[in-house]
């Protein structure tokens, strides 16, 4: 995990068939903006080198938060460090836990039908339409039903969805049984489950992993975790949980003024009006709440440090309302 305290840009140009070839890129630090500064001449300068042999690379890289570039870390404002674990603000304004070896898993409530249920119903009811048409040997007939089908594939599919979570129980109850279908498989696993204001949120405490641990991706794949959370913690290598409210749910704007760190001096001023409006009427607010222990009951003593963190942070157990 590399969360970076400084960051630069370099501007390296060169040229090919008489064309002058411009290329950015950024380059961080954890010592220094000097040493920042290097690490994006030396990035510029590669990325250079590899255009002109002919490499087809993006002129610029850019400025985002996280999860936007493979190789580029995690671009946020550090709150605070306590150990490895390191709270930074997201681009939206909200704070989050980032960790190197605490698993943590946001399984979101499925709002919708899958696609791939969505495909095979269009298909069905393209077969019929192409059937009855053939039948009726009317090709405008025929042509007008599949038009019907593609119209009607998606609602049949959002109804088919809706009633096969009702007969689970609903969507809580279907996630709720896959975590704990996955703890009975694996009886030396201990799980804080924690409701989110779209699902679930799932820490392992009984011991550290690696986003790259086999066991990691199956427990992933096995507990329905969100697909965009599983490739943030590969491509940036640790895990991640929003611990303060979003900020449209407590009434604030929605975008923090210059979300994406590091921001221009003369920007800071209104950034942290932004962020102390905020921070007031995030108090009342809770990110989560903590709903029950399964599995063994183990906390690690490498872990133990970052549940008392999350739990603080994200006031899990205050009976707050979750926003």
């Amino acid at each position: 995990m590399l969360i970076p305290q400084y960051w630069a840009e370099s501007l390296a140009r060169g040229s090919r068939d008489g064309r002058v070839i411009p290329i950015r890129r950024f380059g961080w630090s954890e010592e220094s903006q000097a040493d920042a500064q290097e690490n994006a001449d030396q990035r510029a300068a590669e990325a250079l080198e590899r255009v002109l042999s002919g490499e087809n690379l993006d002129r610029r890289e850019r400025k985002v938060p996280y999860n936007g570039a493979d190789g580029v870390p995690i671009r946020e404002e550090i709150v605070s460090r306590h150990g490895e674990t390191v709270i930074t603000r997201n681009s939206y304004g909200a704070l989050c836990l980032n960790t190197p070896n605490a698993l943590f898993a946001d399984v979101d409530f499925a709002l919708g039908a899958s696609c791939s249920l969505g495909c095979v119903i269009i298909l069905i009811l393209l077969a019929v339409a192409v059937t009855v048409g053939w039948i009726t040997s009317s090709l405008p007939f025929g042509i007008i039903l599949c038009f019907v089908a593609l119209a009607a594939a998606w609602p049949i599919t959002s109804l088919q969805h809706r009633l096969f979570q009702r007969m689970q129980g609903g969507a809580e109850t279907a996630a709720r049984a896959r975590v704990a279908r996955f703890a009975a498989q694996h009886p030396e696993w201990s799980l804080r489950i924690y409701r989110t204001p779209a699902g679930l949120r799932i820490l392992v405490t009984h011991a550290p992993f690696l986003p790259t641990d086999a066991i990691v991706q199956a427990f992933f794949a096995d507990i329905g975790t969100d697909p965009i959370y599983v490739r943030m913690c590969l491509n940036q290598q640790c895990f991640r949980a929003r611990v303060s409210p979003k900020p449209w749910r407590i009434g604030i704007d929605r975008h923090i003024k210059s979300g994406v760190w590091p921001v221009h001096p003369d920007r800071l001023p209104v950034r942290q009006e932004w962020i102390t409006a905020y921070e007031r009427a995030a108090k009342d607010f809770a990110a989560c709440e903590y709903v029950d222990s399964i599995g063994s009951g183990v906390i690690h003593p490498e872990i133990a440090s970052v549940v008392r963190l999350h739990d603080d942070f994200s006031r899990g157990d205050s009976g707050l309302p979750i926003a």
